[in-house]
């Protein structure tokens, strides 16, 4: 992703933050020879600097990512800026909030890693909800 100079963020808590706020992204790898990509919610285990996420037994993208490089994209706000804004002549862009991450997948099947993983995902999202 093409990052112009002023608008590089390399401080780890603001990542971190924005890690924390947009948790829901893209997977991208490969499978059978095809970009594939996965939208889905990730957690950040800070300690490690990994990010943790889970993936249906159903989505083949699983299969073969084992130790691929990998790229997650997440989102942020983002708007349409008008050149109408402007005092003077400009053009349209389009200002956003991204953070790409890349890194090697690593798949687990121990049972006791996986409910701590789908656990902190669910606690995560389901906390503003009561239960009556």
């Amino acid at each position: 992703m093409y990052i112009p100079k002023h608008f590089n963020v390399s401080d780890e808590k603001s990542i971190r933050d924005f890690i924390e706020e947009n948790s829901f992204g893209q997977l991208i790898s490969t499978h059978e020879g095809s970009v594939v990509s996965t939208h889905m919610p990730f957690l950040y285990d800070a300690q490690n600097r990994k990010l943790l996420g889970h993936l249906a037994k159903a989505n083949p993208q699983w299969q073969q990512i084992e130790k691929q490089n990998i790229l997650v994209t997440l989102q942020g706000d983002h708007a349409y800026v008008s050149p109408s804004w402007y005092e003077y002549a400009g053009v349209p862009t389009w200002n956003y909030q991204a953070l790409h991450l890349e890194g090697v997948a690593e798949n687990f099947n121990d049972p006791e890693r996986l409910k701590f993983v789908v656990d902190a995902l669910t606690n995560k999202h389901e906390s503003a909800y009561s239960v009556a």
